[in-house]
């Protein structure tokens, strides 16, 4: 797990949705389908920059599938607020990817939505845009 200690050696709630945010963005850029499912919750739902919705499976496959190749996300100028079990995040992506061939870069604030369920943070929602 990556997670940053504070001063009282206990992860907290932030950190641990920070890490969670993290092995999203890994989990993309793997390209690996089980690796996603992972991490996101089987009711899940993602709103693109382009106003497409897909649900879990959908989302999966096409980030995972076709002509779309992930080589990175990175993410930065990330706000976390935990409530209970259930977190908001607000950054910034920078999406690596290559498309019919071609490497492309896209930069773009992201919102997401996660929920804590037996002890582990999974993705329930997203929204990724406008581009930058």
């Amino acid at each position: 797990m990556i997670a940053v200690f504070r001063e009282t050696g206990r992860v907290t709630d932030e950190d641990a949705l920070r890490a969670a945010v993290e092995r999203r963005a890994q989990a993309l850029a793997s390209g690996r389908a089980s690796a996603l499912e992972a991490v996101l919750h089987p009711r899940f739902r993602w709103t693109s920059h382009r106003g497409e919705v897909f649900d879990r499976a959908a989302y999966v496959r096409s980030n995972t599938a076709g002509d779309l190749v992930w080589r990175q996300q990175l993410v930065d100028r990330t706000e976390v607020v935990v409530l209970g079990d259930t977190g908001l995040v607000t950054c910034v992506v920078t999406d690596q990817v290559e498309v019919d061939g071609a490497s492309r870069s896209f930069r773009m604030p992201v919102t997401q939505t996660w929920v804590r369920e037996a002890g582990e943070w999974r993705c329930l929602a997203g929204h990724a845009g406008p581009l930058l």
